[in-house]
């Protein structure tokens, strides 16, 4: 292989709402904190353990402006992107770093919004097997806790 890739994937949970920043000529960054869950059993006591890691996530401009309009603290998100380091000189002189995830594409998988309207009323009509013999139905509400 020639070249080298730098690809994330991630699905979590906002931790914050999405802080905006807008510039001059219309550019738009936006920054929010995902978190993702990982779960083992201790083998030790056989406790279920839970850890979790923070994720610093950048959209810019049309994407940010998409998230800050529809995403709250707590919505499930899958995201696509790459990692990027940036580097600073804090107040006491010292080096600091952060590492960011540059997001290029994500789908909104649950938001406060869906979860708190109410389900609409549909005619409840049977379905009708298509040419592949697959049947066509409605997707079924899940029963997350989220």
């Amino acid at each position: 292989m020639a070249g080298t890739i730098n690809k994330v994937i991630l699905i979590g949970h906002l931790g914050d709402e999405v802080k905006m920043h807008y510039f001059e000529g219309g550019n738009a960054i936006g920054r929010f904190p995902v978190a993702t869950n990982e779960t083992y059993t201790n083998r030790q006591t056989g406790e279920k353990v839970t850890t979790t890691e923070w994720h610093n996530i950048v959209v810019r401009n049309k994407l940010a402006e998409i998230c800050e309009k529809y995403l709250s603290k707590g919505d499930k998100v899958y995201l696509e992107g790459r990692i990027k380091t940036r580097q600073w000189e804090g107040e006491d002189g010292a080096k600091r770093y952060t590492t960011e995830i540059h997001v290029v594409d994500m789908t909104f998988l649950t938001t406060k919004k869906e979860l708190n309207a109410p389900a609409p009323q549909t005619d409840a009509k049977p379905s009708e097997p298509s040419s592949q013999g697959v049947t066509k139905n409605e997707p079924e509400e899940d029963d997350l806790p989220f």
